[in-house]
C-alpha cells in the first residue's frame, strides 16, 4: 500500500478557507478522521486547524453524544460513542470546551460555546431548543469532512421543522439527585441513508461548496440552506427519507409504521405493502 503524505496543520488551514469557511463563525464539524489523515499532530492537529480557520471570534462545534440509553450521561467523563470518530471524541477533552449536560450532548469552544451547549435536556434530541436548532439560528456552517449527509443531524431539525408524521420511541437515562430516572421520549429516527439525497438537492442550487481537506473530501453548507431546502422537499414528500418498504430496512420500516403507514395483503396472498 502507498503511504500517503502528511498534511500540516498549515496546510489544512489553508484547504478549509479555500473551502469557504467563515472566519468568526460558527461550525459544526462531522468529520471521518480515517478519511482525512494522516496530518500532522493526529486528531488534535485536525482541531487546531479547525480553530485556526474560524479564529479567536469563531466557535468550534462537534457531535458529543454517547449512544448510551440506559446509562447517565456524565459531560465529564462519559466518552462519545465510537460512531461519532476520535476527532469528536478527542475535543470535548480539551481545555475551555465546554460540553451538555445531557445524553445527546455536544461539545464547543469560542464565544458562543455557552450559547449552543446550554439548553436543558432537549425531546427530541434535535429540537430548535438544542445545541442543532442554537446553530441554525446563529446562521452557522455544517463542515462535513470525509463523512456524507448521512452523518448530517441538521437533517433531523429539517424533519422536525416539517413537523414529518413518524417518531418512534426512544429513551435515555438520566440523574434526578443522584438517581438514574428512565426518560421516555419520540424521535424523528431511522436509517438515515436516504439524508444523501441532500447532497444532489444542495448542488443543484449552488449551495454546497465542496473540496479537499487533506485526504478526505468535504461538503460545507450553510445549516439554514440545508434546512430550508429539506423542508421543501419533506413539504411535498414527508418520507422522502424512509427507505420504501421493499428495501426491507426495519428502521425505515419502523418510522413508516409510526406515522401511520401499516402494512396491507396484496390479491397475490401472502405479500404486504405499504
Amino acid at each position: 500500500m502507498t503511504q500517503q503524505n502528511e498534511w500540516r496543520t498549515s496546510e489544512i488551514v489553508d484547504q478549509l478557507i479555500a473551502l469557504g469557511v467563515k472566519l468568526g463563525g460558527v461550525l459544526l464539524v462531522h468529520c471521518s478522521f480515517r478519511s482525512v489523515r494522516p496530518v500532522e499532530g493526529g486528531p488534535p492537529g485536525v482541531i487546531a486547524a479547525l480553530r485556526a480557520a474560524i479564529g479567536p471570534e469563531g466557535t468550534l462545534v462537534m457531535p458529543s453524544w454517547s449512544g448510551l440509553d440506559d446509562e447517565p450521561f456524565d459531560p465529564a467523563a462519559t466518552p462519545a460513542t465510537p460512531d461519532l470518530g476520535i476527532v469528536a471524541d478527542t475535543f470535548w477533552r480539551l481545555e475551555n470546551v465546554t460540553r451538555s449536560d445531557h445524553p445527546f450532548a455536544f461539545a464547543a469552544t469560542g464565544p458562543l460555546a455557552a450559547r449552543i451547549t446550554s439548553d436543558s435536556l432537549p425531546l427530541p434530541p434535535h429540537a430548535p431548543a438544542s445545541p442543532i436548532g442554537r446553530i441554525h439560528e446563529l446562521d452557522g456552517q455544517v463542515l462535513l469532512l470525509g463523512v456524507e449527509h448521512d452523518s448530517d443531524t441538521t437533517l433531523h431539525l429539517a424533519e422536525l421543522i416539517a413537523k414529518v408524521p413518524y417518531g418512534v420511541p426512544r429513551h435515555c437515562t438520566v440523574l434526578d439527585n443522584g438517581k438514574p430516572i428512565r426518560v421516555d421520549y419520540r424521535e424523528n429516527d431511522h436509517c438515515c441513508q436516504n439524508f444523501n439525497l441532500a447532497d444532489a438537492w444542495l448542488r443543484r442550487e449552488g449551495l454546497q461548496r465542496e473540496g479537499p481537506v487533506g485526504h478526505a473530501q468535504a461538503r460545507l453548507i450553510r445549516s439554514r440552506d440545508i434546512v430550508r431546502i429539506a423542508s421543501d422537499r419533506l413539504a411535498r414528500d414527508p418520507l422522502v427519507f424512509l427507505h420504501p418498504i421493499e428495501a426491507g430496512c426495519e428502521e425505515c420500516d419502523a418510522a413508516r409504521q409510526s406515522a401511520g403507514c401499516a402494512p396491507r395483503s396484496t390479491s397475490g396472498g401472502g405479500q404486504f405493502k405499504w
